[in-house]
């Protein structure tokens, strides 16, 4: 650290040896003149002091900072920061699953997803040629149940679009973990990533690969007689494992943006060091101010909110519960349905009722519709006052902060009137693909809202004052 007598301290062996050569000269370090003492001490250089008198300009020592670059960064060693390319390859990921969240989304509601009957990981990217193949699979699907009982009807024309559609989402799903795992290897063998992305790309990784049991797993709920035997249901997935499905996409996308953002504006940081030294000592002195720490809190509920919001919609999909009660705000005859049709003893499998509770919860259409109401509602208000709380602290937080919020503010109404208009035309394929991706984009609102009040991480103020310190060393 800088002492307030003007001498550099350090227990960092290198710039020990580099100020040896400099043994019985008062070294000084003079900072940018525009940098205030409080963004200087907020980066951890304290007690700097103008030039001494006693050394003129021409008696500075010339200092070599390699050995200094070398302490910091050295060959063998993974950076601290990832290079903003791995930020880069983060969003576009992200911008893919975002992509097959909306066609999973149109792949439910044209009703394709249970077409294929297999799960064929390898051979499965290709798809039936030729009349014969496409017969065989024709053939496949008559087995299953939901052609006995829905779509006997159904032409091999009328087949080979809904099987198309299945097919394309499980293909734009290979493409997604090819895109993603293989540069992430690269990325990994040329080190442009920082140990703690390292170990979050490696999270992400076992989730992708995750994803595609899920999917195949709550494809498997649509075709077991058994299975749709005991839950009384059409030839339809589990709304369990399709919320499941769901919520594993989601928090993919989640994952991959924030990992992005994050590694995005530090290596901003880092880049700007050189040129905008006060606007990033400014901006690290912003995000670390006790007082964003209300902020912080507020932003992660939320994102919690809205993901849990999200779910519940997942829920009403499973069960296809937008297809009752199509009016608002009134459910029926009035805004909340009576108590018995709620809690509805059908739905309960214990003779003496013990599941009534949650089971009606989970899988009784008219309590799961009522459920989601509310949480969109509570979501609905709890934007619009995080959205006036933050108008009036407007001067604490980052530009982009307050650019999220008003982006949460317009999405979170815009997705309100898409999912009424949902209901009261009884889902039509648009409106309801186009509320599931909404969602998305509110949680996208949301993640960017946290992401920008997120307090820089130790290692990385360590290192960028740590650069700093090299560049003035270097100036001198």
């Amino acid at each position: 650290m800088f002492c307030r007598s003007g001498f550099f301290f350090t227990k960092n062996s290198s710039v020990l040896n580099i100020l040896k050569s400099t043994r019985g000269l008062r070294l000084s370090i003079v900072p940018p003149k525009r940098l205030s003492f409080s963004i200087w001490r907020s980066l951890g250089l304290r007690g700097y002091s103008t030039a001494s008198s006693e050394l003129a300009a021409n008696q500075v020592p010339k200092i070599n900072t390699e050995p200094l670059k070398k302490a910091f960064s050295g060959k063998n060693s993974p950076p601290v920061v990832s290079n903003k390319t791995t930020g880069y390859w983060l969003i576009a990921t992200s911008g893919l699953i975002f992509g097959i969240v909306v066609v999973g989304g149109l792949t439910r509601l044209t009703e394709s997803g249970l077409s294929i009957t297999e799960w064929k990981p390898v051979t499965g990217s290709i798809p039936p040629i030729g009349e014969k193949a496409w017969e065989e699979e024709f053939d496949k699907y008559k087995n299953s149940p939901e052609f006995k009982q829905l779509n006997s009807h159904i032409t091999l024309e009328e087949f080979k679009f809904i099987f198309s559609m299945e097919w394309g989402h499980r293909l734009l799903g290979r493409a997604i973990g090819m895109f993603f795992v293989l540069p992430a290897i690269y990325f990994w063998k040329t080190k442009k990533f920082s140990p703690h992305v390292t170990r979050r790309v490696v999270g992400l990784t076992g989730l992708l690969g995750l994803q595609g049991f899920i999917g195949w797993w709550m494809v498997q709920s649509g075709l077991d007689e058994e299975q749709l035997a005991e839950r009384r249901s059409k030839p339809t997935v589990s709304q369990y494992r399709l919320t499941t499905h769901l919520g594993a996409a989601f928090l993919m996308y989640l994952g991959v943006l924030w990992t992005g953002f994050e590694v995005l504006n530090e290596s901003k940081w880092v880049q700007n060091l050189s040129t905008k030294a006060e606007a990033v000592t400014t901006q690290l002195a912003k995000l670390n101010n006790p007082a964003l720490n209300p902020m912080r809190k507020m932003s992660l509920a939320l994102l919690g909110l809205t993901f849990i919001t999200a779910m519940s919609g997942g829920m009403v999909a499973g069960l296809d519960a937008g297809l009752i009660y199509n009016t608002f705000p009134h459910m029926g005859e009035d805004y909340v349905p009576s108590r018995r049709e709620l809690m509805d003893p059908v739905y309960a499998r214990k003779e003496d009722l013990s599941d009534l509770w949650w089971r009606n919860l989970l899988e009784n259409p008219t309590t799961v519709q009522l459920i989601h109401r509310i949480l969109a509602t509570s979501t609905f208000f709890s934007v619009l006052a995080a959205h006036i709380y933050v108008n009036r602290r407007k001067k604490i937080i980052t530009p982009n902060a307050k650019k999220a919020m008003h982006t949460m503010m317009g999405l979170v109404t815009f997705q309100v009137a898409l999912g009424i208009s949902t209901l009261i035309y009884l889902v039509p394929i648009p409106l309801a693909a186009g509320h599931q991706a909404g969602a998305l984009a509110l949680l996208t609102a949301s993640l960017a809202f946290a992401a920008n009040l997120k307090r820089p991480r130790p290692q990385t103020v360590s290192y960028i004052s740590a650069r700093m310190k090299e560049m003035l060393l270097k100036k001198k």
